[in-house]
């Protein structure tokens, strides 16, 4: 089909969401049907409201620039299409003679994606749509992973291990420190920061994650045992952790439109901090709470490699299928092996991905569900890459 694409991104940014922006742009301008690339502005909404941009008449260095910029360039949103939007989305699209849709995001992006073309295919109006992944979270079903993901753990690993050696340094001051990170259902961050070990008794000793549930006695056991032996203790927990009856262990019970508990919502409560008064109130110990929400999903100066390469090859793997008449697909990533690292992109049905997240499997948590075991180990560290070390004091006694 002859006609214009429209690009958007949607939901949280990651560090290499630009990536793929320029993947899918780039590839956009080597295929003679594909007139115009546009942009939408704040997603859907911005669409609905006819907010576009000209992409192709960007210059090509602006463009090759966004491989490596944080942010959402397009403006994002976490809007949920109603059955009355639908024919406000076909109207623009036939006015702008748009016959591709590239959706850039997680599950409820695409679920959007996957309901905009199921919509078009019922109304008559040929439309090809193909997802691109993306999310921090790494929950998304049909990929093996997805891009944001190893940027996001990378962050995650780097911030636990300086964080830890920190504590480790001012135990006599601060006897615990609680890190949280984003991820509502999956635990596949908090279980990155595995990666922030490089020997035994380094941080962290205790890893929470939402598949499994808080048991508070144990909880406070696994402290305790931390600190005989290390005498400072470094929790990582999962912002969604709940108790064994659901409830959230940070107590929010405020929902985004997607019915999604945003945690943290209410009056600055989290997981961290919930963690945190525990543990001041039994123990009678200070510590300190860290809380990075956003940050993993904008470090640009500490994405990974790997993670801008994939973001980028899935964009313009989503343009290749869209070109070769491809629709209702998300590009997914297929691992050949872990060493040497080895994947192919392929693609996973949207109705498959949409509004669904995939928790870790439990090979990859130990028995306890209180840290990780080496397969995730195995599984993470082609995505992240090397990390770097820090000397150490060989601590010698003065005789």
């Amino acid at each position: 089909m002859k006609g214009n694409a429209i690009i958007g991104q949607s939901g949280g940014p990651t560090s290499v969401i630009n990536a793929s922006l320029c993947g899918v742009i780039e590839a956009c301008r080597q295929v003679a049907d594909i007139e115009n690339a546009y942009g939408m502005r704040f997603g859907i909404q911005g669409f609905m409201e006819e907010n576009l941009i000209n992409l192709s008449a960007e210059d090509a260095a602006v463009i090759k620039g966004l491989r490596s910029t944080p942010g959402s360039a397009l403006g994002s949103c976490r809007y949920k299409v109603q059955e009355a939007d639908f024919a406000r989305i076909i109207e623009v699209l036939r006015k702008y003679n748009i016959r591709y849709f590239f959706l850039i995001g997680g599950n409820d992006t695409m679920d959007t994606i996957h309901r905009v073309e199921a919509h078009c295919q019922a109304a008559g109006y040929n439309l090809i749509g193909v997802g691109v992944p993306k999310t921090v979270d790494n929950d998304l079903f049909g990929t093996d992973h997805t891009p944001g993901f190893g940027s996001a753990a990378r962050y995650v690993a780097l911030s636990v291990r300086q964080a830890g050696w920190l504590a480790r340094d001012m135990q006599k001051v601060d006897q615990f420190v609680v890190f949280q990170t984003v991820g509502r259902e999956a635990g596949w961050l908090a279980a990155a920061s595995a990666l922030a070990r490089t020997q035994e008794g380094d941080a962290p000793h205790i890893i929470l994650m939402p598949e499994r549930p808080f048991d508070k006695d144990k909880f406070l056991g696994w402290v305790q045992a931390a600190y005989d032996r290390w005498g400072f203790v470094s929790v990582v927990v999962g912002e969604g952790v709940c108790y064994a009856d659901g409830r959230p262990v940070s107590a929010s019970e405020t929902t985004d439109r997607f019915s999604n508990i945003e945690f943290g919502a209410m009056g600055g409560a989290s997981a961290a901090t919930a963690l945190h008064r525990m543990i001041a109130d039994t123990f009678g110990w200070r510590g300190e709470f860290q809380i990075t929400e956003s940050l993993p999903m904008c470090g640009a100066d500490r994405a990974s490699k790997a993670d801008i390469d994939e973001a980028y090859a899935c964009g313009a793997k989503a343009v290749e299928l869209a070109a070769q008449g491809v629709t209702g697909v998300m590009v997914s990533i297929v691992r050949e092996a872990s060493t040497p690292y080895s994947v192919q992109l392929k693609t996973a049905p949207l109705s498959d991905v949409a509004v669904r997240a995939k928790p870790m499997p439990d090979a990859f948590i130990n028995a306890e569900g209180n840290d990780i075991t080496p397969a995730f180990l195995e599984y993470v560290r082609p995505l992240v890459g090397d990390l770097p070390d820090y000397g150490r004091l060989t601590n010698i006694t003065v005789s």
